[in-house]
């Protein structure tokens, strides 16, 4: 019996290695130079040559895998690694700093994203009799676990229909149910539940999170807040960082950021205006709330990013 586990694990073993080379050899073939690519709806590819500077995004759910390299995300104070032997999965929208450590023009950083819609997570809970009570823990909407064997052929297969449109129609949907089942079955299993769980903590902060992203440019009221998603002030504050690892004001914080710097490049605007946009009404205020959060005032990195875009394309990346 030791023998035939023995065996097994080195054919597994075996297996992923091959998986991996081939995951890596596609990838590079499809993205043949720095930047991203969606070859199949809701699937994209990302490359990068070398290191990168922190980017700042916000993710949606999703489960992504990297083929080669190394990539840290950084969510509040926490940080998370993963490489070509763990999985990130995110199961809310949080804006997230993200790094590729590990990249070289020999060995670029090569990854791919599936986002997750709460359809297709709550109808694969349903069809494989997984319980969907109206209450889950709340976790943390982030994670990374390592990627087993079997979860690993699935993603193989799946981009191995990039090369055959015609039968991706019918197969791609049916290899992402079953990537969902196979993460049902993981150890982030409570975490994959936010996405389509209805009720409880995990729902309503859900909730919040898409009321403060629709308006983040409106003050901020935590009360009516909480009240909305029907919980009281300090269990909403608990819950809600539980979930994101930052306090609703701190979420809001980093959208109007974000979306000021988006101005700043992609409309041209000034930072007095950008700030405005986004809600600030003390220009002072802002320059030195955006200089905390990315390091150097609005038009200096607005001019310096402009400068990086000639060679990288700004915020994206976040695979």
């Amino acid at each position: 019996m030791d023998v035939i586990k023995g065996q097994r694990a080195a054919w597994e073993r075996q297996h992923a290695d091959t998986n991996r080379e081939e995951l890596v050899a596609r990838i590079a073939s499809t993205l043949q130079a720095d930047g991203t690519v969606e070859p199949l709806p809701g699937l994209h590819f990302h490359r990068a040559s070398s290191p990168t500077q922190p980017l700042h995004a916000v993710l949606v759910p999703a489960f992504c895998v990297i083929a080669q390299g190394s990539k840290v995300v950084l969510l509040g104070d926490e940080q998370y690694r993963y490489d070509p032997a763990h999985y990130l999965l995110v199961t809310a929208e949080l804006p997230v700093v993200g790094q590729v450590v590990e990249a070289s023009p020999e060995c670029p950083y090569l990854s791919l994203r599936l986002e997750l819609s709460s359809t297709l997570v709550g109808s694969v809970m349903a069809e494989a009799g997984h319980p969907s009570p109206r209450s889950y823990p709340s976790v943390r909407a982030l994670d990374v676990s390592p990627l087993e064997t079997d979860l690993l052929d699935v993603v193989v297969r799946l981009v191995r229909l990039q090369d055959s449109p015609h039968d991706a129609g019918f197969l791609a949907p049916l290899l992402q149910r079953e990537m969902v089942y196979r993460l049902l079955k993981g150890e982030q299993r409570d975490r994959l539940h936010q996405i389509a769980t209805v009720g409880g903590y995990a729902h309503r902060i859900a909730q919040a999170i898409e009321r403060i992203r629709k308006n983040f440019d409106q003050p901020l009221r935590i009360e009516d807040l909480a009240r909305e998603v029907g919980m009281s002030v300090s269990g909403f504050h608990a819950h809600f960082k539980t979930v994101t690892a930052l306090s609703p004001l701190q979420f809001q914080k980093q959208l109007r950021l974000q979306e000021a710097r988006r101005l700043m490049l992609g409309e041209h605007l000034d930072a007095a205006s950008a700030g405005y946009r986004v809600g600030y009404d003390d220009a002072a205020y802002f320059n030195r709330e955006y200089r905390r959060l990315f390091g150097a005032p609005p038009m200096r990195d607005a001019a310096r990013l402009r400068e990086d875009a000639r060679q990288h394309v700004v915020g994206q990346g976040m695979v």
